[in-house]
């Protein structure tokens, strides 16, 4: 499904990603793993077009989408979810979620889209009618993965989707995830957390200075005492 070879970004003059390749099958979930700057959202963010590299392919169902613009490749079906959890402030929950419906053709019909992303995450229910301004961090976070979902993704990508929330609710977002994936999406998810890698997660790579250093079963690294003390060192 996605296949990264050899990817290369420069930032400002600094070689962030050096070399990075992965793949994420269907039905996979496929974690990134490493420090703060390690390279994680700037892989995120190549993928979806918004940044430049230097050098590399990203292949999705085939198809060379390097080079393409965000939109182009959200039409092909990558969704994302950026670490920001970004809402529209002045729309309702309903109303940020079904957005993408609006502006992206999709073979399946606008209505269930919607329903799957509702049945991700089953308390936004309550919450159909509830302004994005007064959302909580965990809630705001719920709501832009549903959003991505709505797009109908084959993938999704989500950037630390459990970074800064309170414990109570990171079950919460786990459990959605185990959801996602028997609905038959494939994910690809980036943590700083090592802990918060979930226990279903199909394979991981472990990134450090823009190098994956290590891909294979989650306890397989922990195995691995130089992956270790990368990985318990970004919590």
């Amino acid at each position: 499904m996605l296949s990264v070879r050899n990817l290369a970004v420069d930032l400002q003059g600094s070689h962030v990603l050096r070399g990075v390749s992965f793949d994420v099958n269907e039905r996979e979930l496929v974690c990134l793993v490493g420090r703060n700057g390690a390279g994680k959202t700037t892989t995120m963010r190549t993928i979806m077009g918004f940044r430049k590299a230097v050098s590399g392919t990203i292949e999705f169902g085939g198809r060379d989408i390097l080079g393409l613009r965000p939109y182009q490749i959200a039409q092909l079906g990558v969704g994302f979810a950026p670490e920001e959890s970004e809402v529209f402030a002045e729309l309702t929950v309903a109303e940020n979620i079904a957005m993408p419906t609006w502006t992206c053709p999709n073979p399946r019909p606008a209505e269930a889209r919607i329903a799957e992303a509702y049945k991700i995450f089953p308390r936004l229910e309550r919450y159909r009618g509830r302004g994005g301004q007064v959302l909580s961090g965990g809630e705001r976070k719920m709501v832009s993965i549903a959003r991505a979902l709505a797009l109908g993704p084959k993938l999704l990508l989500l950037d630390e989707p459990t970074e800064g929330l309170s414990p109570v609710i990171v079950p919460s977002i786990v459990e959605g995830l185990a959801n996602i994936r028997s609905f038959g999406h494939a994910v690809f998810i980036a943590e700083s957390n090592i802990y918060h890698v979930p226990d279903f997660t199909d394979r991981l790579y472990v990134i450090e200075r823009g190098e994956v250093i290590f891909a294979g079963p989650p306890a397989e690294a922990r195995r691995n005492p130089d992956v270790r003390r990368v990985i318990e060192g970004a919590v």
